[in-house]
């Protein structure tokens, strides 16, 4: 089985290239020599990544899964939410989002947050989703040099150190996005 995954974020494609099995065969939007970025203009992560699986498919009518994923701090009402990526402007990176993040949350004590990733997939024009969730707390300040995006300030429930401490194989034993894609796994396989 060949599958888009509509990305350009190659550390997302490694994260998923690791999890899924041999015979399903993952490019990224460079193999269809597509550079733009899509639009995330929608209101929730899930709305978000269907809008992208649907842009790519009616663009190369291809079977083709988006992810969208975000993360949600309780004390500031889900916040950063469908705007984790882009939380310190447009111009951001993950550092500013970072520190935006761990600056609103001061003088908070409650640092509960939860990651969430949805997954669309078109396959042979139907739409599916799965979800993945893993809760956790907001650290005070960074740890760790592995993983990307929240990962140095997130830690997950029943752990001491952050996903950005965590191996590669043991952040996929337990995040978000490998829930979804296992669950997108299971789904393929029947």
């Amino acid at each position: 089985m060949n599958l888009i995954f509509a990305t350009g974020n190659l550390n997302k494609l490694q994260e998923i290239k690791s999890l899924i099995p041999k015979d399903i065969n993952i490019n990224d939007l460079n193999s269809l020599n597509f550079y733009e970025e899509i639009p995330e203009n929608e209101n929730s992560i899930e709305k978000n990544a269907v809008f992208k699986a649907k842009f790519i498919y009616n663009k190369y009518n291809i079977n083709v899964f988006a992810d969208d994923t975000g993360l949600e701090v309780e004390a500031l009402n889900g916040e950063p939410g469908v705007f984790s990526a882009r939380y310190a402007g447009k111009e951001c990176d993950s550092n500013k989002n970072m520190e935006k993040l761990l600056k609103n949350l001061l003088d908070k004590k409650n640092r509960k947050a939860s990651f969430k990733t949805v997954i669309a997939l078109i396959l042979d024009n139907k739409l599916y989703k799965f979800e993945g969730i893993v809760n956790g707390t907001i650290t005070n300040f960074k740890k760790g040099n592995k993983g990307f995006g929240y990962d140095p300030i997130f830690i997950p429930e029943g752990y001491e150190k952050s996903f950005a401490e965590f191996s590669i194989n043991e952040k996929n034993g337990i995040s978000h996005r490998s829930i979804a894609v296992k669950k997108l796994i299971n789904f393929l396989k029947k």
